[in-house]
């Protein structure tokens, strides 16, 4: 039996006191101060983990200087602060050990929007792509475009002067920020602005004496060292100091804008609470052009003449990220658009023209085409081909692809991974190819892999170096690639930290800049934060301080992590694979990735959160001498005496001890286990599993709720209950034993067994014995499918299967039932993993059995098939057998094209009716990213028009929205996506291929729409 974890470290007493003053004045946000909560916010996508002591999410701008007017007790001097947004950086630029103030959760609305002015004001934690969603239907964007723009907040670009492709047109944002409204540590509010720099001191009248010193000292000394500041600073495209004392004063000299300063500042000046953007037009126009080389050098080289070409952007990927994206989800989408007929692509830039002039644009793409084309003939440059994007969607495509490189670059196989620590160097582009061949050189000979890509247009590269940072030997290799990459860079003229930031690099600032430049920067940090209480560590330390900045090999995510067993590292891959990128952090309400995050807006209950404090378990049970063997089911041996010690441990859990292991438990009770991180994320990052396995070891030393062993047990009865619908449906519909249920076991909104069952749906005997199937002959046998039952479509939806059966039947094929067998899902999801082993077992064997008679397998409900494939391979590894259920629509697009559907399609007369829409299962959709548009080919056969909606989660996932306690989670995800759709839309028009979305439906409108196959069905 696993031991109780309670020896974790604590916030101080000195913080604690804070928070509950805090509380007491009216702090409107929340305050967090659990373990794992501070563990969600101990990581970015770095290598580095830097605990804190506490989180604070304020609601407003007037939280936030509560926050900082309290800390100004005298008593409280000695706490620090560090702001947060969406925690993408790279290089630890949000983390730190003190309290960190997240603005994402709740300051995330537009407060002014101005049409005319091209303007819009917002609060710090919203994100790029949500106001860019509200922007577009007045044909406004805010620039710059990052790969990180789903969950990347304003308030992060603003502090990191994010840029990304496109920059050589848009620039970084602070060539967008017009003004700021911050909080400064002494509590005051600061807006900044353009002021005119004639009559410059009463200019600032309206200023507070503090607000005013600041302004007319970095005024004054700007001035004064302009000459100095622009002949000493790299004349870069992309070169980011910190505080950017070049532009303060615009291009003619005339007005002077502190804004300039805060935006790169990294949090270390102030809290940044609200933003004034200007916004541009999006271009009516665009056009891409994938050029396709032989090598990665060639695409390096040759990007020049593609700048010349005047282009929007080159952006560059090399083969290794190509390669990683052809075994990705994302390849379905653009493997027509980077087609690899004569040779294999081992490198591509990615040439855009954008305006809002068509015949400019194309007169350009055909200039340059041209020249490709003679490039092409006369075998220069390396170049093999092109292809052009003119349509927004293809271009959309190509550019998902590419801002997925990022995270695909952590997907490897073993400890070994590609590393964001000198990624983001710039050089000026002329110097690019000559740095990058010394670059490759230097990594050849440490002897390390690496993938590249990039902004070739404006000199930076993204390069992840791969290391084993197990290994304590690889993590001196670090420091010495990091110091080295420093010189280097240094010595063509540019910069460490091109586009995402210094962060824990600030160790190296000093080398980048004159004395005289790096004590200015000093004095900006020690005029605005003296005493270094914001994000210390970070850009520089003020003036005449003896702090010390980040040492490069700051505590790491690894120190943690190599404490855990190889052997268990391996079993729980999914948790300590987890690189951080964050693409689970996706507000998007019709995308199926994480919806718990969504509507909780909380990191810890996202898979990133998930992953991180089950490493965290997993470390903790190592300094508690659990043994690997001891964390595998498989060997893991409870006995009857546990179950004494179960009781002693869960009466211990009611009087409040504590145990780390129920905070790892809260948050996987929010995963509704839907696996869309399983396909989405692109590390594969598969919650359902490790939580799976985490749940069986949880209740090895505590008992579980009666309603797992319910929903375990549910396959099992199912089928006697099925004999008898009428009377078990009566029972369950009395509103007392719902009130029981509700009370006793937690569930809620039980389903209702089908009247009539599906044998009596039939009127025949459809369903066969396996020793029946197995006398058959092989002409017998021909055209028959055998359809693999589910427990929720077979008993509680058996309208669903008896129309698939008249629906095969109709197209002129021999359906057979298979006689019923538990899938065990229910059993994985609830962690009964002995009981799902052997479920799994016995539905394999049936299946290995029958698949040796060579006729197709077809389940109807996709979540189950798809179960067959994934964690039964999982738990079963080579004892799963040889077999393959196919979904519906898998059988479907094959059996459209099929003589007996063909010779039955001449006979009839398909009639082109409404329009259908379609609602996919969020498991499919996400498992099977062609599916969608294979279920439209299926009824175009039919001669039926389908459209596709895009929605997320509906908010069921099989039991989830049945337990009390997550009523409130359901309905809003439900509400967020599905509910707003469906509002749109006829529901007697509404196709639904997953049993627990139908049933969502049914609960919430009333109206239980259709499967697919039933809408074909009906044609018949």
């Amino acid at each position: 039996m696993l031991p109780r974890l309670s020896d974790v470290p604590q916030t101080s007493a000195v913080v604690l006191d804070f928070l509950q003053a805090l509380d007491s004045q009216n702090f409107g946000g929340d305050i967090a101060k659990t373990y794992s909560e501070r563990l969600s916010m101990a990581t970015d996508n770095s290598v580095y983990q830097l605990l804190p002591e506490a989180i604070l999410y304020p609601k407003d701008t007037n939280d936030v200087t509560l926050i900082a007017k309290l800390a100004n007790l005298p008593k409280f001097n000695t706490l620090s602060f560090t702001p947060r947004g969406g925690g993408t950086g790279t290089n630890g630029q949000a983390l730190n050990k003190n309290i960190i103030v997240d603005l994402s959760r709740y300051m995330n609305k537009i407060l002014h929007f101005d049409e005319n002015a091209k303007k819009v004001t917002v609060q710090a934690g919203i994100v790029k792509d949500e106001l860019n969603a509200f922007l577009k239907p007045y044909g406004l964007f805010f620039s710059p475009e990052l790969s990180t723009s789903n969950r990347a907040t304003i308030g992060g670009m603003i502090n990191t002067d994010a840029s990304g492709q496109g920059s050589l047109r848009y620039g970084k944002t602070s060539d967008h920020t017009l003004g700021l409204k911050v909080v400064l540590i002494n509590g005051e509010e600061l807006e900044t602005k353009a002021i005119k720099c004639e009559n410059f001191e009463q200019n600032l009248s309206e200023f507070s004496p503090t607000c005013k010193h600041l302004h007319l000292e970095i005024f004054n000394r700007c001035k004064q060292k302009r000459e100095q500041i622009l002949k000493d600073l790299p004349q870069l495209n992309r070169f980011l100091t910190g505080y950017d004392l070049k532009n303060v004063f615009n291009d003619d000299e005339s007005e002077f804008n502190l804004t300039r300063i805060i935006t790169g500042s990294e949090g270390t000046l102030a809290f940044v609470a609200e933003a004034t953007l200007n916004l541009l037009p999006i271009p009516n126009f665009r056009t891409l052009i994938n050029v396709k080389y032989r090598s990665f050098d060639a695409a390096l080289r040759n990007a020049p003449f593609m700048v010349s070409a005047n282009a929007l952007s080159v952006e560059t990927v090399d083969s290794k990220v190509l390669n990683l994206a052809k075994s990705d989800i994302v390849w379905h989408s653009v493997r027509e658009l980077l087609s690899e007929e004569k040779e294999p692509i081992l490198g591509l830039n990615i040439v855009e023209f954008a305006g809002d002039n068509d015949s400019v644009i194309n007169a350009k793409v055909s200039e340059l085409c041209q020249k490709l084309d003679t490039k092409i003939l006369q075998n220069e440059d390396g170049i093999i081909g092109y292809q052009v994007c003119k349509d927004l969607a293809s271009i959309l495509k190509i550019y998902a692809m590419r801002k997925k490189a990022v995270g695909l670059l952590g997907k490897t196989k073993g400890d070994t991974k590609p590393l964001a620590f000198v990624e983001d160097t710039c050089v000026p582009p002329e110097n690019l190819a000559d740095y990058i061949a010394e670059f490759r050189k230097l990594l050849d000979g440490y002897g390390v892999s690496y993938g590249m890509f990039g902004h070739v247009d404006a000199g930076v590269l993204h390069v992840r170096p791969a290391l084993n940072l197990y290994d304590k030997e690889q993590v001196k290799l670090f420091r010495q690639i990091s110091d080295s990459m420093a010189e280097l860079t240094a010595k063509y003229g540019g910069l460490l930290w091109g586009e995402h930031g210094k962060g824990i690099r600030s160790c190296y600032a000093e080398k980048f800049f004159t004395p005289e430049l790096w004590s200015e920067l000093r004095y900006v940090k020690f005029l605005f934060d003296p005493t270094n209480r914001l994000n210390p560590g970070k850009i520089c330390t003020p003036q005449d301080s003896a702090d010390e900045l980040y040492d490069i090999l700051s505590s790491m995510r690894a120190d943690s992590d190599r404490l855990i067993p190889e052997q268990t590292r391996a079993q729980y891959k999914g948790a300590l694979e987890c690189n951080g990128n964050g693409l689970c952090f996706n507000f998007d309400a019709d995308s199926a990735m994480c919806p718990s995050m969504k509507v909780m807006r909380s990191r810890l209950h996202s898979p990133k959160g998930r992953a991180g404090i089950v490493r965290e378990w997993l470390t903790l049970l190592s300094k508690n001498g659990v043994n690997p063997e001891s964390l595998d089911f498989r060997t893991a041996t409870p006995s009857l005496s546990d179950l004494a010690q179960k009781f002693t441990n869960t009466i211990g859990k009611w009087q409040g001890k504590y145990d780390f292991s129920h905070e790892v438990k809260d948050a996987m009770d929010t995963c509704l286990a839907c696996k869309a991180c399983a396909s989405q994320c692109p590390i594969k990052i598969d919650v359902a599993s490790f939580r799976s396995k985490f749940f069986y070891f949880y209740h090895s030393r505590y008992l579980r709720e009666p309603k797992d062993y319910v929903v375990a047990n549910l396959e099992s009865v199912a089928p006697f209950l099925a004999k008898k619908p009428e009377f078990f449906n009566a029972i369950t519909n009395m509103k007392f034993i719902q009130t029981l249920a509700e009370k006793t076991i937690g569930m809620t909104a039980l389903p209702s067994l089908s009247e009539p069952n599906l044998k009596d749906e039939l009127g025949q005997n459809y369903e066969k014995m396996l020793d029946e199937l197995e006398t058959l002959s092989k002409d017998e046998l021909k055209d028959m499918i055998f359809i693999v039952q589910d427990p929720f479509t077979s008993y509680y939806d058996a309208k669903v299967v008896a129309d698939f059966v008249r629906l095969c039947a109709g197209m002129g094929f021999k359906p057979v039932l298979l006689p019923f067998k538990p899938n065990g899902k229910a059993q994985h999801i609830k962690g009964f993993l002995r009981q799902f082993a052997r479920t799994a077992k016995n539905a394999a064997d049936m299946l290995s059995r029958i698949a040796k008679l060579e006729v197709p397998l077809v389940g109807v409900d996709p979540a189950i098939v798809l179960c067959y494939r994934d964690e039964y391979a999982e738990i079963l590894g080579e004892n799963l057998g040889k077999f393959h259920v196919l979904t519906a629509h898998e059988w479907l697009k094959t059996s459209v094209k099929s003589e007996n559907f063909i010779s039955v399609k001449n006979g009839l007369n398909f009639k082109n009716s409404a329009k259908w829409h379609l609602f996919p299962h969020c498991t499919e959709q996400t498992e099977m990213p062609n599916s969608p548009k294979e279920w439209q080919e299926i009824f175009t056969a039919f001669n039926q028009e389908l459209s596709v909606e895009s929605v997320g989660c509906c908010g069921m996932a099989g039991v989830f929205g049945h337990e009390v306690k997550n009523q409130k989670i359901s309905k809003e995800i439900y509400d967020s996506s599905w509910g707003a759709k469906l509002k749109l839309r006829d529901v007697s028009r509404c196709l639904v291929t997953g049993y627990s979305c139908r049933s969502q439906v049914a609960r919430f409108e009333g109206v239980k729409p259709k499967h697919p196959v039933q809408a074909l069905a009906s044609l018949f």
